[in-house]
């Protein structure tokens, strides 16, 4: 019996991604740009409720609408998700999702003594928007950094793509410090594909194409001439190449929402389908969602749970769980790990309608090698003022950017001696691997 059209296409689908399931892997960063308020993705529940509502006041979820959560391993606490996050919750629950709890930029392990003394070096300008992303993005606060720790992995694992014409860092949200590699450069794609120059898009405009390449390939008069034509050639070269090779993939089954992140993830799963025509055993994903600074009209206490946070949360457990879906359907589950990142935490004290920049902040991992239905690290002490707090309910990282990128970093192929080219400061921190993964 001849297959249809679809099951032909997922077969095609599935054939591929098997030549390449041993020894494919993709890390995907996703990036809640603006600081998301984890304070209200992670619920106190039980007893501890009540001190909750208190701080959060007119920010708290009402109790009746927190999704239950049971971790592998409580604290002796309980907690709950946000009632947006029904599909995360969802893979929690089925074992392919954790929750990193506490984790932030530090320079050193440092308790709230230390950090009220100023004893330990303390991550420069914190609660600031742009120096905390770009600390989340390098992981090395107390030195300028040139390279993303992103973009340091890459340039240690890249040696498992052979033959490939393309970058194996690819960014949906444009360029961005994480994959700033010395040797492997990140390359934008948007969410229908390659970018391209104006007019090169074949049809109608097929006869100012072929001139367009025609003039970059031509003998050019001086030294700029010819690097702005070789680059500008080149672009097209890759472009033409990208827009063919998605084009003859086998098209995805997963529906994925039309939202911004959603959209983002289909095309880094498109491309992933794609891995093998591509010659890429490793793949560095980043995107991005904005909307996350949230001083004013976070307000999700109305009932149903509603407000600019609620949406943004959808918006990532959807995504997240069409993405871990679609690498289920191309056979790579195992071999792709989605993880969150964000500026920083915020207050868990209300500012009256939203809430203030913060610091540690809980974090969302997503894969088939994740060990999920769990939360790592530790959770905070959520009283105001006290071990670990710096004012307002600003929560001392517990866990740091070093030891959750070494984490990744590690279950991505980079080995223990190459860590600290990865992530210089990871000596000074007591977990080099967390567990997750």
């Amino acid at each position: 019996r001849t297959a249809t059209p679809v099951a032909a296409s997922l077969m095609a689908m599935a054939n591929a991604s098997a030549q390449t399931a041993n020894d494919y892997k993709a890390l995907v960063c996703v990036f809640l740009g603006g600081g998301n308020d984890a304070n209200n993705l992670i619920i106190p529940t039980g007893s501890g409720y009540a001190g909750y509502a208190s701080a959060r006041s007119n920010l708290a979820i009402p109790s009746a609408a927190v999704l239950s959560l049971s971790p592998k391993t409580p604290d002796g606490r309980t907690f709950g998700l946000h009632p947006s996050m029904a599909e995360f919750n969802t893979l929690f629950g089925s074992g392919k999702a954790a929750l990193l709890a506490n984790v932030g930029t530090l320079v050193y392990p440092t308790t709230r003594a230390q950090y009220t003394t100023n004893s330990v070096p303390l991550p420069p300008q914190l609660f600031s928007h742009s120096d905390q992303t770009v600390q989340w993005h390098h992981s090395v606060p107390d030195r300028p950094a040139v390279t993303g720790w992103g973009g340091r992995v890459a340039d240690l694992v890249n040696a498992f793509n052979t033959n490939n014409r393309l970058s194996m860092s690819v960014s949906l949200a444009g360029t961005n410090f994480f994959q700033v590699g010395s040797k492997v450069s990140q390359y934008a794609v948007t969410n229908n594909g390659a970018v391209t120059f104006a007019g090169t898009t074949g049809g109608n405009n097929a006869l100012s194409y072929q001139a367009q390449k025609d003039l970059f390939n031509a003998t050019q008069p001086g030294l700029f001439d010819t690097a702005f034509a070789g680059i500008s050639s080149s672009s097209i070269t890759n472009s033409d190449f990208l827009n063919t090779t998605l084009a003859t993939a086998p098209a995805l089954a997963t529906v994925f929402p039309n939202t911004s992140l959603g959209n983002q993830l289909k095309m880094a799963a498109r491309l992933i389908a794609a891995s093998s025509l591509l010659n890429l055993k490793r793949q560095v994903f980043f995107v991005q969602i904005g909307g996350w600074d949230t001083h004013a009209s976070q307000l999700d206490n109305t009932a149903p749970v509603t407000g600019s946070h609620a949406g943004l949360l959808q918006q990532v457990s959807q995504g997240l769980n069409a993405f871990y879906n679609a690498t289920v359907e191309l056979g790579a589950a195992n071999q792709v790990t989605t993880f969150t990142a964000s500026d920083f935490g915020r207050t868990y004290r209300s500012n009256g309608d939203g809430s203030d920049h913060g610091w540690g902040n809980h974090h969302m991992i997503v894969g088939g090698a994740v060990k999920g239905g769990d939360i790592y690290g530790k959770m905070p002490n959520l009283t105001i003022g006290g071990p670990d707090d710096t004012a307002q309910g600003r929560w001392i990282p517990t866990t740091s950017v070093d030891e959750y990128a070494a984490t990744l970093a590690s279950w991505f192929g980079v080995s223990a001696t190459d860590l600290p080219t990865v992530l210089p400061n990871i000596g000074r921190f007591a977990k080099p691997n967390l567990g997750f993964v």
